[in-house]
Formats: structure tokens, sequence, C-alpha cells
């Protein structure tokens, strides 16, 4: 049986559980294919897994929801021909399966995403599960020029991609940015934001009211978020950076105001066609989509995990390999 390395985590805790483990590489079976993963994101939904809050989850795991690189062993010959770089995100890779915090990572041939791409390893590692629900999301909140736009949750990687497509696309529109640390100010208003609020204990500390909302914190603020939005404006709840999944004591009757819509994006919704078009997009509109931090080889994902839950984070926060 041939090994390969692996950042195995056997019980939920800190950064101090990832290990780097010599592990049997997986074997190809029908409907899957091997990929050997070049660049991979590290996302929240890891950390809260990591913590031991998904409760679908079991240990032993390799974790990781997403991933760039290259077919070695193919199921699908013609999709997937081997030598095809291609993207996966979501589906239940590194939650019901081992995922790609691995050299090698085997993945149901419906996960996978082969693309026409020039971009380097480290761009493209933070397109997949970030630039795709960013994307997504601005189809859904049927945005204009001119629009007063608030992102709530902005520090976060999908935050700082949807200010840089929005920013492309609609240059007039009046964007804010919210962050629970005052420090990070700064940084926000030099990424491009027109103003920054503070959202504090789950309240925005602003009367402010916005014609779009994109909320990143999820069902944790959503009420909070309506309390906002202008008439007939729209909210897109697409994350769930607040660690809560489902609403609670919500009434759309009461809770929606008059005239107000609520949409979402889901990054589970892919298609080929839709991730080829987001990275043509990406391409026409010359959009910079460079991670704000990048850490090398699998050694290094304990740290970068460190990093995302520290005060200094930052935008999207990735693993290329050698």
């Amino acid at each position: 049986m041939t090994t390969m390395k692996a950042i195995v985590i056997e019980r939920p805790g800190g950064p101090e559980q990832l290990k780097l483990r010599e592990i049997d590489r997986p074997m190809i079976k029908p409907g899957w294919s091997l990929v050997k993963v070049q660049s991979f994101g590290i996302n929240r939904s890891e950390i809260f897994t990591r913590l031991g809050l998904s409760p679908s989850v079991s240990f032993p795991r390799v974790l990781g929801i997403e991933c760039t690189g290259v077919i070695v062993e193919t199921s699908d010959a013609k999709r997937l021909p081997k030598g095809q770089r291609i993207i996966s995100i979501m589906g239940e890779m590194g939650r019901a399966f081992d995922g790609s915090y691995a050299e090698y990572v085997l993945l149901p041939n419906t996960q996978i995403y082969p693309v026409q791409t020039d971009l380097k390893r480290g761009d493209l590692a933070a397109i997949p599960e970030t630039g795709y629900t960013a994307y997504g999301s601005l189809v859904n909140m049927r945005l204009y020029e001119g629009a007063k736009i608030l992102i709530r949750g902005a520090t976060s990687g999908v935050g700082i991609t949807a200010l840089k497509m929005i920013r492309k696309l609609y240059p007039s529109a009046h964007l804010t940015g919210t962050t629970r640390k005052p420090e990070k100010a700064g940084s926000l208003f030099k990424a491009g934001f027109d103003e920054v609020v503070l959202d504090q204990e789950g309240t925005l500390k602003t009367a402010e009211k916005y014609e779009r909302i994109l909320e990143l914190i999820g069902p944790a603020t959503l009420k909070d978020s309506f309390r906002h939005i202008a008439p007939g404006g729209i909210v897109c709840s697409t994350g769930q950076l607040g660690g809560q999944w489902t609403m609670n004591d919500f009434d759309p009757i009461m809770d929606i105001p008059d005239g107000a819509l609520l949409t979402s994006f889901y990054s589970g919704n892919v298609t080929d066609q839709r991730i080829q078009g987001m990275l043509d997009f990406i391409k026409r509109e010359r959009i910079d989509m460079r991670p704000e931090k990048v850490f090398h080889g699998l050694e290094a994902v304990p740290d970068a995990h460190r990093y995302l839950e520290s005060a200094k984070s930052f935008g999207k926060v990735v693993i290329v390999l050698d």
C-alpha cells in the first residue's frame, strides 16, 4: 500500500490536535477519482469541526472541505482525464469522508469540477469555497450601481472577496463593512470600504439602513440585520460565522420589514458551468484574488488555524503544497 502525508485529527480540541501523519493513500473506486492536492483554503467551518461542533462528523478524520489539484487516477477519463486541473468544494469531503488536508484526496466525480485557468496555486486556492460563495451571493442580491450595501462579517474571506467583486462591477456603490474588533477598522478602510460599523454582541452600532445586506454571520444576527434594511431592500443570508446554524424565535411576518426580501446562497449548488463562469468572470474583470495570508506545506495547517482564530485574522487564508 502506497502512503501519503496528511493532517489527521483524532479527537476534538485546539490546533494542537491537528497531527501530521503518514497514512495509506486512498485507492480509486467506481465513481470516484484521486486528486493530487496543490492548495486549499482554511475555513471557519473546519474550525467548528475541529472543536467538535459538527455533530455528524466522527473522528479520526482528515478535515478540509475544498481543494485545488490535478487528477492522478480517474474513473471518468472523458470528463476527468489524468492531468486535468480541478477544484472541489463542499459535498461531504472532510466530514463524511477524509478531506483535503493531505497530499492526495479521493473524491466523488460529482464533486470534482474541471477548470481552465492560468491562476497560480495560491490565488486559485482563494476561489473554490470563498470566491464561489461571494460570486453566487452577489448574483442573488440583485445589485445595482449606486446601491448602499452592508457586508456583515466583512473581515472574513467571503467579505473581502465580495468587496473586490462589487468594486469592479459597481464602482459607485457605497460599501460599509462590519467588524467586532475596532482595531480592524483601518484594514477594512484600506481594503476599500467607505465606512466601518462595529458589530457588538450581535447588534450593529449604527442607525443607518441599507438597500442590500450580505449577512455572513448568519442566523445569530439575521434578525438584527433586518432592523437595518431599507424598504424594498434585500438581505442575503450566506455565512454562519456566528456559529449558529438555525434561527430561534424568528417570525417572518414580524421580523421581515414590509417590502423587504430575504434570499440566500449555498455553495453546494454548483455545476461545471457555474464554476467556469465564475473563473471567466474573475479573469474578464481582472479581479485581484490573491489571498490575504498564505502558509506553505501541510505542517503549517495548525498555524493557519491559529491565525484564523486570532485577533489578527483578515481575509482568506490558504495552504499551498510544494
